[in-house]
């Protein structure tokens, strides 16, 4: 699946593998997926947590990695003749199964579930004590067979007398000879004559020196005895292949029950394993469910370093459909929503999660995932292009059990354009009653989140001091990207960053701040004609009187002026008198809700001196009077 490759859930099977010793066991890791079944998916979580409960107190299992036994039986089923090495494979699996067994009786003490398995050993001890009788450091021992043991003695006897008469003719004529020891030119007993006595010497010739000056002889005193050693050595060899036919058929006999044991030590690999890598992340058995919540207590991604992983605490019930994560780059969004997925797929495969006691984490229909830039130089797409290829795939499978996991949706291209994408899916997304996390900068899919039921707001928290990002993620709020107030604290030039903030909040641009020449920039993807003012979209929901929230500050105000063609909405701000724009806005409470009807808003926003002279000039025309109106 390639959303289980975007969450890396590879290098976790990797991981895995590395723990398993047999072949089989690294097999079936390789093709693990989530469960849909959960009784299934309960089970295999069971047997890991019993797995890692006999790993804690008894240690490690003395498994062995069944190397090559398979093949070893498939030759045997073949008619072939078993080899001693092979046959001594046979005999250390046979013994592994015995130490394993005992291994199980001790855990058995401890959980019945995994040690049950030890009851299931077919017993291999009468094949182990054969192979170890009859072979001995990779051959066939000479009291395996009462026959090879008298071929063997005649050997050493011939072998004896043929170097008896030969160390005797070496001695007799030492001058006929190139040097005094004996030596085997193709498998026969030769002396070494010099060649000029060579026609003197009683032999026939077997070798010659390189140089020529030495003739290799077999002497003619020997080549009785030596034909009489060849044919011993036939019979030892006649006896040995006896020997070896005999135990290849003992071997057959007991092949059902080496499979037998192949598979009951493959299964035990493969729950070890996991136990094994629940220890090397100190990990936890967490609750499944099938209710649509997560609560992550203490997560940490997997394959990040554990010393210095900062935990991700997650928590959502069944009324929430989908998480919108905001914050500064480089803050952790992306593995905030990668641990989450991540922790998801390794729990519905039955594993045990790096977390802390009383995580909880659902089972999943499937899992649909686009992180990452989406690049592609060979199928040529843009960033846009990749994540929107991925997205259209995404909803073509999401259904009400699906966990989607999108990161910066909509970026890469115009952020109006963008933006409405994001919403659009989002809102798509809720319809289909979906489990979706989403990173995001922009401030309209913050809005969204805050406005729609079923959708919540987090963000990664970010350290203002030392503009490091925490990386801890804060549920129910809204982040923000910072970049401004990184560009302050760097020393980004004061008339620009003033003239940043007009752009982006609609900030007055302060007196003091020098002029900047640079011409006034359009709205991203509108283009205008000279004179036309800027579209005000949802700034006319603000009225009069409406207590408002102000972004980012969360100062709370009241609306005194409507928004004007620019989208500025008049706010009284702490007794101060402020232009906003309408996007840094959260309505708190209407003023329907705040004030009757008909309500003179001039006892809030006037100040006593005009209230005054409004009551004085209600009377009569007082022409010394001046009431000022903020505009």
């Amino acid at each position: 699946m390639k959303s289980l490759k975007t969450l890396e859930f590879s290098q976790i099977l990797t991981q895995l593998s590395d723990m398993a010793l047999s072949e089989p066991a690294q097999a079936r890791i390789q093709k693990m997926e989530p469960f849909l079944d959960e009784a299934r998916c309960r089970q295999a979580m069971e047997m890991t947590t019993s797995a890692r409960r006999i790993l804690d107190s008894c240690g490690t299992p003395p498994l062995t990695a069944m190397k090559g036994v398979d093949a070893v039986l498939t030759l045997c089923q073949a008619d072939s003749m078993l080899l001693p090495e092979q046959l001594e494979s046979l005999s250390m699996f046979a013994s592994s199964c015995l130490r394993m067994e005992a291994y199980l009786k001790r855990a058995g003490e401890i959980d019945d579930r995994i040690a049950s398995y030890g009851g299931g050993f077919a017993d291999l001890s009468e094949l182990r004590n054969e192979i170890d009788r009859c072979i001995r450091s990779g051959i066939v021992d000479g009291d395996a067979t009462p026959g090879l043991r008298d071929a063997r003695r005649k050997i050493e006897q011939t072998e004896a007398q043929i170097k008896e008469k030969l160390a005797s003719i070496l001695r007799g004529n030492q001058s006929w000879f190139a040097d005094s020891y004996v030596s085997q030119k193709n498998g026969r007993y030769v002396v070494p004559v010099k060649k000029e006595f060579r026609a003197k010497f009683p032999g026939s010739l077997v070798d010659v020196s390189g140089s020529g000056a030495t003739c290799f002889m077999e002497p003619h005193s020997v080549s009785k005895l030596t034909s009489a050693l060849s044919s011993l050595q036939i019979d030892e060899d006649n006896e040995i292949r006896r020997v070896l036919y005999m135990l290849t058929a003992m071997v057959a006999d007991y092949i059902p029950s080496i499979r037998l044991n192949m598979e009951a030590l493959a299964e035990l690999d493969f729950q070890f394993a996991k136990a094994k890598l629940s220890a090397a992340m100190d990990a936890i058995p967490p609750t499944l469910t099938t209710e649509r919540r997560i609560d992550i207590r203490q997560g940490r991604h997997p394959l990040l370093d554990k010393r210095t992983a900062v935990p991700l605490d997650f928590s959502i019930d069944a009324a929430v459909h989908g998480v919108i994560i905001t914050g500064p780059n480089t803050g952790g969004k992306t593995v905030a929503i990668k641990t989450v997925g991540l922790l998801s797929v390794m729990a519905q495969c039955g594993l045990h999660v790096p977390a802390g006691a009383d995580t909880v984490l659902c089972m999943n229909g499937n899992y649909l995932c686009d992180i990452g830039d989406g690049q592609s130089i060979s199928e040529n797409l843009s960033t846009f292009s990749g994540h929107m290829k991925n997205v259209i795939a995404v909803l073509d499978q999401a259904g009400p059990e699906s966990l989607v996991l999108l990161d910066e949706l909509g970026s890469g291209t115009d952020p109006a354009e963008g933006m409405g994408i994001a919403v659009a899916v989002l809102e798509e997304l809720r319809r289909r009653k979906c489990l979706f996390l989403v990173t995001t900068h922009y401030p309209q899919v913050k809005e969204y989140a805050e406005q729609t039921e079923g959708v919540i707001s987090a963000r990664m928290q970010f350290d203002r001091e030392t503009l490091s990002p925490l990386y801890r993620l804060e549920l129910g709020r809204s982040g923000e990207s910072c970049a401004l107030y990184i560009a302050e604290k760097l020393g980004f030039p004061t008339a620009l960053l003033a003239r940043a903030r007009a752009e982006a909040y609609g900030e007055p641009i302060v007196a003091d701040a020098e002029p900047v020449d640079a011409p006034q920039p359009r709205q991203p993807g509108v283009i205008r004609a000279q004179g036309q003012p800027r579209p005000a979209t949802h700034a006319e929901k603000f009225h009069v009187g409406d207590s408002v929230v102000v972004y980012p500050s969360r100062d709370i105000g009241i609306v005194y002026r409507t928004a004007d063609s620019s989208g500025n909405v008049g706010v009284q701000v702490k007794g101060e008198k402020l232009l906003i724009k309408h996007k840094r806005l959260k309505l708190k409470v209407a003023a329907t809700e705040l004030y009757p009807e008909d309500y003179d808003f001039s006892i809030v926003f006037d100040s006593v001196e005009a209230r005054k002279a409004r009551h004085q000039m209600s009377k009569k025309h007082r022409p010394d009077l001046e009431v000022t109106v903020e505009s």
